[in-house]
């Protein structure tokens, strides 16, 4: 039988508030130390509104958009709650389930680095390792275990583990759980959850079928919306380009060259667009890397490892990247394809104006991508503005005046010039190769364009 839940909403306002620090949160003097230590003295405003309910043991709905600092509104006051406790073998005692690899081992490195002063063991459940180790690691007993749907289940099937001794759940990015297909298996292993457990559901959007499974599963949640709903970050400048498909490539490597780039991320439709459009950028001298969902593991925490130690500067991504990753100091986020999904364009550019930091988003827009846009914008609430002369961040010259066409020999003149005068035309073998039209530009100067212009420039950069 299910429970009457009602749900309580609450907004952050107010200048007190705002001068609020972590001491005020309730949280523990060995928590506050590591916090202190990692860098931070103030609360974001998702932290200043969960962490003391989800200490006094209430159910949670938080609406932020990225870079708020949601992961640490849970991650934090989880620390102080599972501080005491007994493990068992198999029996997790907390649970938290992402949507990726990646965004579950962020919050694995969360609880690292704040509970540091903290005897917990975590565990840490994903696809794409061997399950020997996440077994024995079960065996032993855990105090928050950490997962993707996918492996969770796949154990779970196996009797690897046990549910009924989960005393608090957390469903982050619910929003992109429901992209991903994952609604049904969260059902599932919610049936199988103690009813008398705390449970925070926390995602950028709120469409309606997780407004459904937040009434289905929560009791009587207290909900913190820290931003308009779809909102995008008002750190951010967002610009659409209008440009042909075949000139999207040239208008990348311009932008790239003269925007004043210190990092970007660019994310492209499918997995295949990503692997050619990274080859390309790196045949044309960038500093780029790439992740999709093809790549093992391993190979995408490389790949990220070297976009965040500075080896390389830019790095080309699927989807897979775009939520819950928290890269510091991404200056430009491009969108090389108009996000199919109106949510993603929301996570895509969130990847950058991050803790409080500005930054600019580009996002393509082809003849094809006239409906996705709309929808983008639609979704926003507010049409994104087509970059223009007055955005470009170098100077800008007209291009140089043609010059007066040569008057045309008249007829009697060609009729006079004899055979031997007239120049002798190239050998076929000799004539210069016809470019393709779809063939990659050699690497220009920074500031000079080689090819067709993109339309939203029509003078030369110097």
């Amino acid at each position: 039988m299910l429970r009457t839940r009602r749900i309580v909403s609450t907004s952050v306002s107010g200048t007190d508030s705002n001068r609020m620090t972590f001491a005020d949160l309730g949280l523990s003097e060995d928590l506050l130390k590591a916090v202190s230590e990692a860098g931070y003295s103030e609360p974001t405003d998702i932290q200043r509104e969960a962490i003391p309910p989800v200490l006094m043991m209430k159910d949670i709905i938080g609406i932020a958009q990225t870079g708020t600092g949601k992961t640490a509104s849970f991650v934090l006051p989880m620390i102080d709650i599972m501080a005491s406790g007994r493990r068992r073998a198999l029996m997790p005692r907390s649970l938290i389930l992402a949507p990726t690899r990646e965004l579950a081992a962020q919050v694995a490195e969360n609880f690292e680095k704040y509970g540091k002063n903290h005897d917990l063991r975590l565990a840490l459940l994903i696809g794409g390792v061997q399950m020997g180790d996440q077994v024995k690691a079960l065996n032993e007993g855990v105090d928050v275990l950490i997962a993707t749907p996918g492996r969770l289940m796949d154990l779970f099937e196996r009797g690897k583990i046990l549910l009924n001794g989960c005393e608090l759940l957390v469903i982050d990015e619910a929003d992109r759980m429901l992209d991903m297909g994952f609604i049904p298996d969260i059902e599932f292993i919610c049936s199988k959850l103690p009813e008398s457990r705390q449970t925070m559901l926390f995602s950028a959007t709120m469409p309606p079928p997780i407004e459904k499974l937040a009434k289905k599963f929560l009791n009587n949640p207290k909900r913190i919306e820290v931003s308009r709903r779809a909102s995008t970050n008002q750190n951010i400048t967002a610009f659409k380009v209008p440009v042909k498909s075949r000139q999207k490539r040239e208008t990348l490597r311009w932008l790239i060259e003269n925007d004043h780039i210190e990092t970007a991320i660019v994310f492209a439709n499918r997995k295949t667009t990503v692997r050619e459009l990274n080859k390309s950028l790196q045949r044309h001298g960038f500093r780029s890397g790439e992740i999709h969902g093809d790549m093992d593991q391993s190979s995408r925490i490389k790949e990220l490892d070297r976009f965040k130690q500075g080896e390389i500067n830019i790095l080309v991504a699927s989807d897979v990247a775009a939520r819950g990753l928290d890269i510091k100091g991404v200056s430009h986020v491009f969108n090389f394809d108009t996000p199919w999904h109106p949510d993603d364009y929301v996570h895509r550019i969130g990847r950058t104006g991050r803790a409080g930091a500005k930054g600019r988003a580009f996002t393509f827009v082809a003849e094809e991508d006239a409906e996705a846009i709309g929808n983008v914008e639609k979704l926003t609430g507010a049409e994104v503005p087509v970059f223009g002369k007055k955005d470009v961040r170098v100077d800008l010259v007209e291009k140089p005046a043609e010059p007066e066409e040569k008057p045309k020999r008249t007829r009697r003149k060609r009729d006079e010039e004899t055979v031997e005068e007239r120049p002798a035309r190239k050998a076929k073998s000799e004539r210069a190769p016809r470019r393709r039209r779809d063939e990659d530009d050699a690497p220009v100067a920074p500031g000079e364009w080689n090819g067709p212009r993109p339309g939203f420039l029509d003078v030369s950069a110097t």
